[in-house]
């Protein structure tokens, strides 16, 4: 824009103007700045103006005179304008149009908006619709056609203003269609003529029709959907004929799809024949002269029409012949058995259907031929030859074709022996249908003289054998000969014999026999023997030279199989020895490789080497079995054994074979356990049947245990299924349990055919695949309901009902029709049923319905089986209105003399919609046709009519109204009177049994008085007895009855009844009580329930069942009728499997031949069996309940299998014999013949221990029919129960009574607790628990200890045996103070069990107390009295004091007084406690919490007699002394002279003792020798520590046996042991001891005697020889202390020793330690 300045100026001269902003000249006479102009009139010119031209200008006027300013603001505004103008567009009707008007303006103003509808200003508070946003946007709502125009936006401002205009156009969806025709094309059946008037198109152009079509009362679906805009009429095609048609159109435009047209009437297409044949046409061959036909309905779009039947025709295929034409007159039949054929004749066989305008297309023909015959005539011209030895040719020509009876399958070759006509080999031959025919038998026989035939066989069976032919088989090359021996061995000669051979494949024309010095083939000679010759002398032989010689037999083919063998000259053969050292490696699944030392070859060649295992669950008492051979390889050092076992443990052992014989056994190897494998087979006898709707039961035969290949726990079944008519997908189950043998599939398809395989698996992986078995579920209800379901009303009392099928793949069986359930809505408690044979029809026609009722309606397909699902929703649909039936309950409450009011219920039928109600009235003598007539609303129930004429009687009429017009009237009589009262009750009511039936009777009465007020209507209670209430049958019954119909009463039930008559005034009383009524009997309402049908045998079945509801009865029960039928589809063994495509056409084919047989069952019964049943058949089974009316309906078919059960009857004859600790052999009979119900498939073994079944019982499968088993891995001396049970296919047999059987004993395990006591340091007490598994009778324990280290120099092993099982405990008192001992406890049965062993350390302990001091004994009259004081404490205070003894006969410490109390320090012991005669030392010991302390310095020798007899004065002791001297230098010459020879008794005479081992080692590792002298010892007298000073005797090398008899019977009074020795005997030398080198011979055994001293020099006596010197053996000491089972304590007693080392056998490393609990002195 431009802005213009203004300044006027005058003044002379004139003046000079310039223009300045701020100091800026914008313009002057001299400057001139863009878009600055100065003006002529002085003014300023601003061309174009920016905003920031904004602000103060000075005008300046200048001239001579002076100058002058003027001031003026230049303000600049932005300038209004409409950046958003409104568009053109387009919005569908109802929705919101918005059309935009955005504006800018300068913010310093204000703008306002004017819209404009053709240029009518818009108001927008005059319409709710319009709004203008204030950014200038308006905004029409809910827009419609008169909303269409042109709008303009007006933005008006001081800064400018500006306007836009645009079109606004409404649209909206297209009208309907207007006068829809529909007419039947006359030239074309299957199309219909379409014609309508143009609809407006909402204001925009129509785009296509869609015409839309409903068939039969369907759902509606698009037929046409794209027709031209500028159409009007249009030809429907591609209906289908017999159906009806209703159309629609609607028109669609830019917006959308608009409404329908009007329905057009429902047109029906003519019938026309059915356009598509029959499908799936299955033909197979029945008999030879039969055939049956099976197929399916055409699709049912095709049926153009009501199926009537069907029409068959066949003839000769190929053949020209004329059609045999069968009509099959029901469309439900879809099966027909075409008969009297040729036989195996190809025929050509069509179907077609045919309706009622008829027939229709054939189908394609199918070929199929009757079935087939045997041949019957021989091959012909027969010729055989025997080609080689082993080999037989056959040339013949077919049988003449006329008498194959069949497809020619081949021609089967049979050979066999002269001898043995049942060893036939047989090889088939496929048919060559060119020239002769050729073939061959091989592997026969050689030299053997056969029969040969041949035969022709067809698909049925073999037919005539040709006339046999005789002919050998050809010479070969001769077997081995047999048993090659020598004899008669000298240095240059020796004696071949042997044995014709086995195999001599020909004539034998002699023997050839070579001979050779070993390894020097120059040096072979050979000779040619007769055929009579078994023995040749070789002669010529160089002494002691090893000859390889060689036999064999010779035939006219040469020289046979050469049999070898080695000898020396001069050598005569031995028995080859055992192999050794076996080795096993290479260990895979099958296989194993066995390394060993061959044995003594026996001087000859090893022939064969033989290796035998234990196979499977290891032990003594295994049997070994023979797994390989290997023959012609003497230098093997190595065999692989081959056929092993996966996952087994083997032990191998070995012998070797020469001429002479088989060695002995080796010794068995390591135990080994081959590799893991995946199982080799699959479960056998896979089964499949049918176990319910949606499952089928799958049964096999568990793997053995020996062919799972790996660990049992792992080994499963592995199942995979899938539908055979579909490309599903394979689902798979897993049975983990491996002795399973049955498994349910589940979840499967009702009647749908599956194929099932089952595989094993293990860990490493899954074995082969099962042969496929093909089992069909069985068929059941419907799993879905009729799709489609629609309901149309065609009149007041009868609705059109029409449906589609129920999908196939819901169908689950064949559709045997339909079931419709209806009641009305708001009326019936209980829906009634109609129902629609056959599956073709669906549509029906309900009648007798209420009118202008609601009603719901369902259907529902059924099977054979029962009833399917209903549809759901409901379909509701109203009957159509009528005339209504009469107002009901017209009564008269107020009646005068002059008016009347009348008072009435709506009709109970009202049939539609009342509309008013119509009430008119006469007096009774005038004219029927004079009424006075009133009409009322239909909400009005009361109307009084006045103008009466009193005293007089009026006829009122009641009528109801609805849009079908006036209803039937209710008339009624009133009397215009005062004087009325109510009704008297009816009389004489009484129900006649005449009219008694089982649902309904019929009651009368009289009625009573009326009480001067007609009866308006009667009331009907009726009661059941004998407990029931009252209840109301009805309460409108009219006032002219006089009897009614009671109905849906329970059949053979009791009921009484009564009735009131109601008049104006009110109810009358009810009538007296009818007698008591019975309805008669009726059909039980329900069958027998849980129906069960088991296999029983395997012809018969048990039925079981409920009985049914009480109340459901309806009389009295009589019995139960059982129907059963065979049915064909389930082939059993040996029967044709039969691939049935169609299971419609199935069950159609079983239905006419399958009828029922029918057996009565009494009332009391819920179980019958049925019996005479065919072997490997279904069965069908239905039941009924049944009175003297009728039968219940049928209960749900069961169907059963037959030919399979459970062997009846357990085992027999049941023996348990004992075989060894851990094993029981069993041994039975089967079942009785007639009670095994099929082939036994194998047992069950149950067995447990004795009184804990419920703990330990097993069971073992054997999947064998043997009636024998080893139960093994048992507890051994332990009682076993025994059951047996046999089980076939069908199941478990019963179990056997149980049988028993006890194991024999073995060797306990070790005792269950070792434990010290009273540790002191010498004595100590051990004590141990009894064995945990005892397995047998105890006999007693055997405890050895030993010092970790040797004590003096010398290791001492003592071995105590204690008789019995009372006494687990041992006193020991010659330990050493602080030495650790081992301890060892075996318990023993039959043998001794493994030990028990803990280390335990001699006293004292640590922290223990010190040793007491002072010890001091003094003596009196009555006892002892022995003082101490006390010691150091340690690291616990005292607790207590114990006192020990040492008595002068024995030696040895023990303990002697326990438990003195702390605070005592001195004890009396009475003289009576001491034995006479002794002289005792003491010592105490103090004990604290670490246990027994340091023992004190022993007292000094104090005797127990109170005065000294004369033996002890010194005098008598030195004559004794040299007494003894004297008499044991006689006892040690006399052995001297005896001792080489004499064998000496073990000590204790023969009776169980107990062994003291001492073993003798020295320092340089050297064995001792040791001497003693031969001399006897028999000690009675008691020896003590002074005695000690003499040598021990030094033995010869011979064996001597020394024994010291009671050394020491008593203690203390109480008797210890019968007796004690020591023996010498050699160690037994293990594997571990020393190498085969060490000792050639068995080691002499020597004993010598160790009396119990404790002096020293009794050991220094023994000798060290020399070094160098050959040790004759290691020897054994034992020490040997027998025990008797006197019920006290048991001592051992043995001494310390000094001198050379003794270390016991096997004895473990110094130091190792077995912790006990308890004691703290173990190390």
């Amino acid at each position: 824009m431009t802005a213009v300045l203004t300044c006027e100026v005058s003044g002379a001269p004139r003046p000079a103007i310039s223009w300045k902003k701020g100091n800026r000249i914008l313009a002057s006479g001299s400057v001139q700045i863009p878009r600055f102009v100065l003006l002529e009139s002085g003014g300023l010119q601003i061309t174009p103006v920016f905003l920031q031209d904004a602000g103060n200008y000075t005008c300046c006027a200048v001239n001579s005179e002076g100058a002058l300013n003027a001031f003026v603001m230049l303000t600049v505004w932005n300038r209004t304008s409409i950046v958003r103008p409104p568009e053109d567009s387009t919005v569908i009707k109802g929705t919101t149009a918005t059309l935009h008007c955005e504006a800018t303006h300068d913010p310093r103003i204000s703008i306002r908006y004017l819209w404009k509808k053709d240029s009518v200003v818009i108001n927008p508070s005059s319409s709710s619709r319009i709004t203008v946003e204030k950014d200038g946007t308006l905004l029409i709502s809910q827009t419609w056609s008169g909303d269409i125009g042109d709008y303009t936006c007006e933005v008006i401002s001081s800064g400018g203003n500006d306007s836009r205009m645009a079109r606004l156009e409404v649209i909206e969806l297209p009208h309907s269609p207007q006068n829809l025709l529909a007419t039947l094309n006359s030239s074309h059946s299957r199309s219909v003529m379409l014609s309508w008037v143009r609809p407006f198109d909402g204001n925009s152009p129509v785009l296509y029709y869609v015409v839309e079509l409903s068939e039969n009362n369907s759902p509606w679906k698009v037929h046409l959907s794209d027709l031209d805009p500028k159409m009007t009429s249009v030809t429907v095609s591609g209906l289908t004929p017999a159906r009806t048609y209703q159309f629609r159109v609607c028109a669609v435009n830019q917006v959308g799809k608009g409404q329908y047209s009007t329905e057009t009437s429902r047109l029906m297409l003519p019938e026309e024949p059915p356009s598509a044949p029959p499908k799936n046409i299955v033909a197979s061959g029945r008999t030879n002269q039969s055939i049956m036909v099976q197929w399916q309905p055409p699709p049912e779009s095709e049926h153009n029409g009501v199926l009537h039947g069907y029409i068959l025709r066949y003839r000769l295929a190929g053949l020209p012949g004329e059609y045999q034409y069968k009509n099959i007159t029901s469309a439900e039949i879809n099966y027909c058995l075409v008969k009297d054929l040729i036989i195996w004749t190809q025929y050509e066989i069509q179907v077609a259907s045919y309706n009622g305008a008829g027939l229709g297309a054939f189908s394609r023909p199918v070929t199929e031929y009757t079935l087939q015959g045997v041949p019957t005539a021989p091959p012909q011209n027969v010729q055989v030859e025997a080609v080689n030895s082993t080999t037989i040719q056959f040339l013949w020509n077919p049988p003449p074709q006329q008498f194959i009876n069949g497809i020619n399958q081949g021609y089967k070759l049979l050979a066999w022996p002269v001898d043995a006509p049942e060893s036939v080999t047989v090889v088939t031959i496929a048919p060559d249908f060119h020239g002769v025919h050729s073939g061959c038998i091989t592997n026969l026989k050689k030299y053997t003289t056969y029969y040969a035939s041949v035969l022709c066989f067809t698909t049925p069976g073999d037919g005539p054998r040709s006339t046999p032919q005789l002919l050998r088989t050809l010479e070969d090359k001769p077997g081995a000969v047999g048993h090659l021996s020598f004899t008669e061995i000298l240095d240059t000669s020796l004696k071949v014999s042997w044995q014709e051979p086995v195999e001599k494949n020909g004539i034998i024309t002699g023997y050839q026999i070579s001979w050779e010095v070993y390894g020097r083939n120059e040096s072979r000679l050979a000779r040619t023997l007769s055929n009579t010759t078994l023995e040749y002398k070789i002669t010529g032989l160089s002494s002691l030279t090893t000859y390889t010689i060689e036999v064999a037999a010779v035939t006219a083919k040469g020289s046979g199989w050469v049999t070898s063998s080695t000898i020396s000259s001069g050598v005569p053969p031995e028995l080859p020895g055992a192999p050794s050292n076996l080795v096993i490696s290479n260990i895979s699944p099958r296989s194993a490789t066995l390394q060993f030392r061959p044995g003594y070859d026996g001087k000859t060649s090893i022939s064969k080497w033989i290796v035998e295992g234990q196979v499977g669950v290891l032990g003594d008492e295994e049997e070994w079995v023979s797994l390989h051979e290997v023959e012609n390889e003497p230098d093997a050092q190595m065999l692989e054994v081959p056929n092993l076992t996966p996952y087994t443990h083997y032990r191998f052992r070995m012998r070797q074979v020469n001429v002479v014989g088989a060695s002995p056994l080796s010794q068995p190897s390591r135990v080994i356990q081959t590799l893991q494998a995946p199982p080799d087979v699959s479960p056998g006898s896979v089964t499949v049947r049918t176990a319910s709707e949606t499952s089928l039961w799958l049964r096999w035969v568990p793997l053995p245990d020996t062919q799972y290949n790996g660990n049992p726990e792992s080994v499963g079944y592995r199942i995979r299924f899938w539908r055979v008519d579909l490309q599903s997908p394979v689902l798979t189950k897993v049975v983990n349990d491996r002795l399973e043998r049955e498994y349910t599939v589940e979840d499967l398809e009702e009647w749908t055919e599956y194929e099932l395989q089952i595989q094993a698996f293990n860990a490493i992986g899954a074995g082969p695949w099962s042969e496929v078995v093909r089992g069909r579920t069985r068929e059941s209800v419907p799993s879905a309901p009729p799709e489609n379901v629609t309901a149309e009303a065609v009149s007041s009392t009868q609705i059109l009902l029409t449906w589609a099928a129920v999908p196939e793949s819901e169908q689950n069986g064949l559709i045997l029709g339909y079931k419709i359930l209806f009641k009305a809505k708001d009326f019936d408690s209980e829906a009634k049923s109609q129902t629609v044979r056959g599956n073709h029809t669906q549509s029906v026609l309900l009648s007798g319905l209420r009118k202008y009722v609601l009603y719901e309606i369902q259907v529902l397909a059924f099977t054979r089986i029962g009833d399917g699902v209903p549809s759901s929703p409901a379909v509701i649909e109203r009957t159509k209105d009528d005339a209504p039936g009469p107002p009901v309950r017209l009564v008269f409450p107020e009646v005068r003399l002059t008016s009347v009011r009348i008072v009435w219920q709506p009709p109970e039928e009202p049939n539609g919609i009342i509309l008013g109600y119509q009430v008119a009235y006469r007096l009774a003598s005038s004219s029927p046709n004079k009424f006075t007539t009133v009409e009322v609303g239909s909400t009005v129930r009361q109307f009084t009519a006045t103008d009466l004429t009193p005293e007089s009687a009026y006829i009122f009429r009641t009528s109801a109204k609805t849009r079908q017009g006036w209803g039937e009237p209710l008339e009624a009589t009133v009397i215009t009177t005062e004087k009325r009262e109510r009704p008297a009750p009816p009389r004489q009511v009484m129900t006649p049994q005449s009219d008694v039936s089982s649902r309904s009777l019929l009651l009368k009465w009289v009625p009573g008085s009326d009480g001067s007020s007609p009866i308006r209507y009667f009331t009907v209670q009726v009661r059941e007895l004998p407990n029931g209430d009252w209840q109301t049958y009805s309460s409108s019954i009219s006032h002219e009855a006089t009897s009614c119909v009671i109905e849906s009463l329970n059949p053979f039930t009791s009921y009484k009844l009564r009735v009131k008559a109601t008049n104006d005034i009110g109810d009358s009383d009810f009538s007296a009580e009818t007698e008591a009524v019975t309805t008669l009997q009726d059909v039980p309402d329900e069958p027998p329930s849980s129906v069960l049908v088991t296999p029983h045998t395997t012809s018969s079945v048990l039925v079981q069942w409920q009985p049914p509801k009480v109340e459901s009865l309806n009389g009295l029960l009589l019995g139960y009728r059982i129907y059963y039928r065979e049915l064909d589809y389930d082939a059993g063994p040996g029967t044709e499997s039969k691939n049935i495509q169609n299971p419609s056409a199935l069950r159609a084919e079983l239905t006419p031949q399958s009828s029922f047989k029918t057996v009565n069952s009494s009332s009391a019964l819920t179980t019958y069996e049925l019996t005479q049943l065919k072997k490997y058949k279904r069965y069908e089974v239905l039941m009924t309940a049944y009175n003297v009316i009728g039968e219940s309906p049928t209960s749900t078919p069961v169907e059963v299998f037959v030919g399979e059960a459970a062997p009846a009857l357990a085992p027999q004859n049941i023996q348990v014999n004992s075989l060894s600790a851990s094993q029981l052999e069993l041994t039975w009979d089967p079942p009785p013949a007639d009670s095994q119900n099929g082939n036994i498939q194998g047992y069950k073994i149950y067995y447990w221990e004795s009184d804990t079944q419920n703990d330990t019982e097993k069971v073992k499968v054997l999947f064998l029919p043997e009636t024998t088993v080893r139960l093994k891995n048992l507890t051994s001396h332990t009682r076993y129960m025994v059951c047996i049970s046999a089980f076939n296919a069908a199941g478990d047999g019963p179990r056997s009574s149980p049988s028993q059987g006890r194991t024999h004993q073995a060797a306990p395990s070790a005792p269950s607790f070792l434990a010290f006591s009273e540790i002191t340091c010498t004595t100590l007490n051990v004590s141990w628990g009894e064995p945990t598994a005892a397995n047998g009778v105890l006999q007693g324990y055997r405890v050895v200890y030993e010092p970790l280290a040797p004590v003096q120099g010398v290791s001492k092993v003592v071995t105590v045996d204690i008789k019995g099982n009372w006494q687990r405990w041992l006193k020991v008192r010659d330990l050493t103070k602080g030495m650790t001992y081992l301890f060892r406890v075996q318990a023993r049965t039959i043998a001794y069990g493994p030990e028990l062993q803990a280390n335990i350390t001699a006293g004292p302990a640590e922290g223990s107390p010190g040793s007491p001091q002072e010890i001091l004994v003094t003596k009196s009259s009555s006892g002892l009295t022995l003082r101490w004081t006390e010691g150091d404490s340690g690291e616990k205070p005292t607790t207590g004091y114990i006192i020990e003894a040492r008595p002068s006969d024995e030696g040895l410490w023990d303990m002697f007084v326990k438990d003195i109390p702390r605070s005592a320090t001195s004890y009396t012991v009475g003289l009576d406690k001491l034995r006479q005669g002794v002289t005792y030392e003491f010592r105490v010991v103090a004990v604290n919490e670490f246990g027994y302390g340091e023992p004190s310095v022993p007292s000094v020798a104090v005797s127990a007699q109170t005065e000294a007899p004369f033996y002890e004065e010194w005098w008598f002791l030195l004559v004794m002394a040299l007494s003894s001297l004297i008499l044991i230098l006689l006892v040690v010459f006399a052995l001297v002279l005896h001792g080489q020879s004499k064998k000496y008794k073990n000590c204790n005479g023969g009776k169980t003792i107990s062994n003291v081992e001492e073993s003798v080692t020295l320092d340089n590792g050297g064995f001792t020798a040791l001497e003693l002298n031969s001399r006897h010892l028999n000690i009675k007298s008691t020896f003590s520590k002074k005695n000690g000073t003499r040598s021990p005797p030094r033995p010869s090398p011979g064996g001597l046996h020394y024994s010291d008899e009671d050394i020491c019977n008593k203690y203390n009074g109480a008797v210890l042991t019968e007796g004690l020795g020591l023996n010498e005997k050699p160690l037994e030398v293990s594997e571990s001891e020393v190498t085969d080198s060490d000792y050639e011979d068995e080691l002499p055994k020597h004993s010598f005697v160790n009396h119990y001293m404790s002096d020293p020099t009794y050991y220094n006596s023994w000798k060290r020889q020399q070094k160098g010197v050959k040790h004759p053996a290691s020897y054994r000491y034992e020490e040997c202390t027998a025990s008797e089972t006197e019920p006290y304590f048991q001592t051992v007693i043995t001494t310390q020793s000094s001198g050379g080392v003794y270390t016991p056998t096997g004895q473990p490393a110094p130091g190792s330690r077995t912790p006990v609990t308890g004691f703290s002195s173990f190390v």
